[in-house]
């Protein structure tokens, strides 16, 4: 990062939402499909007269689970169950499910099958 004469804003002060918040208040939508853009729980898209929610959420260690207390069992439900609760936050049915996975090198693959 350049050292510049400038205050910075430390990531830590906004949290999780006033940094999305930040970073989508000046973005416009420009395809004629897109009923609502990026935003907390999810975007919807008209395709043909058919309305679709799409969405998805990765979940960090450190600031949404521990793994000293948290099964990979466990967290693959959280999840999901997180993304979920987005689609029904916009009053849509899920059909399928979108996955974003972040691995350290550390696990081995049968951990995770788990999740």
């Amino acid at each position: 990062m350049d050292k510049d004469k400038r205050s910075l804003t430390p990531l830590s002060e906004l949290g999780e939402f006033g940094l999305i918040r930040h970073l989508t208040e000046n973005i416009r939508l420009k395809h004629s499909g897109t009923v609502k853009g990026v935003g907390d729980d999810a975007a919807v898209f008209d395709y043909s007269g058919k309305l679709v929610v799409v969405t998805t959420d990765m979940l960090a260690e450190g600031i949404h689970f521990d793994l000293v207390y948290t099964p990979l069992k466990h967290l693959g439900y959280k999840a999901i169950a997180a993304n979920l609760s987005d689609v029904y936050a916009m009053n849509a049915i899920p059909r399928q499910v979108l996955v974003s996975l972040a691995i350290s090198g550390k696990f081995a693959l049968e951990h995770v099958e788990e999740l």
